[in-house]
């Protein structure tokens, strides 16, 4: 096994970099093949099910078709004031669809939200990018894919090239966590400090 810090890994580079994006480089084509090594590291994650069940499975998608259909159902309003999501040739090129199979169990805790972090920092890994979705029309997407009702609908993230430079800023007391666009098109995300998100009693 490799040593991280004998081989000059940029842990916290990575970390800052896996971001949420909103503007993607659709000339660049995502492969089932990366969606499946994504996937890959997602099962390979730790998780908070009971008596290590695995119950979340994964729908893989880079077809243009079903992309759309994907698109469709998801909420991008709500990353950014009076945006409605990305246009046509900047929207992302593959998508997994996280599931949770009800057969397994019942309750997934925080299952959902480790494999996203980690189906991201494979994608930052490979020089891709996604966006994890939360708001979902998940009738409408369990429609579109002609799920079974064994399978809920957590949440869906999106992958491809990223069309955007994302700049962490430093979130002042009171302010909101909106971020903006400045004219070059970079996406500034503002982030509290280190010392306001460790509580002292």
């Amino acid at each position: 096994m490799t040593d991280c810090a004998l081989s000059n890994c940029d842990f916290r580079g990575l970390i800052e970099k896996t971001r949420n994006y909103h503007y993607f480089v659709e000339s660049e084509k995502v492969t089932e093949e990366l969606l499946r090594e994504l996937v890959d590291y997602a099962r390979l994650a730790p998780s908070t099910s009971n008596m290590n069940m695995q119950p979340l499975r994964y729908l893989l998608s880079c077809d243009e078709e079903r992309n759309e259909a994907i698109f469709d159902t998801l909420a991008w309003q709500g990353y950014l004031r009076g945006w409605g999501g990305p246009i046509k040739g900047v929207k992302p090129t593959g998508y997994i669809v996280v599931l949770g199979d009800k057969t397994v169990c019942s309750s997934y805790v925080a299952d959902q939200g480790i494999v996203a972090q980690s189906i991201l920092l494979g994608a930052t890994h490979n020089g891709l990018g996604g966006c994890i979705a939360a708001k979902v029309q998940r009738r409408k997407l369990r429609e579109a894919l002609d799920l079974p009702t064994r399978y809920e609908i957590l949440l869906v993230v999106a992958i491809g090239k990223p069309g955007e430079e994302i700049v962490l800023e430093p979130q002042e007391v009171g302010a909101d966590g909106y971020g903006w666009h400045d004219e070059a098109g970079n996406y500034h995300l503002p982030k509290r400090s280190l010392d306001s998100v460790i509580l002292k009693y």
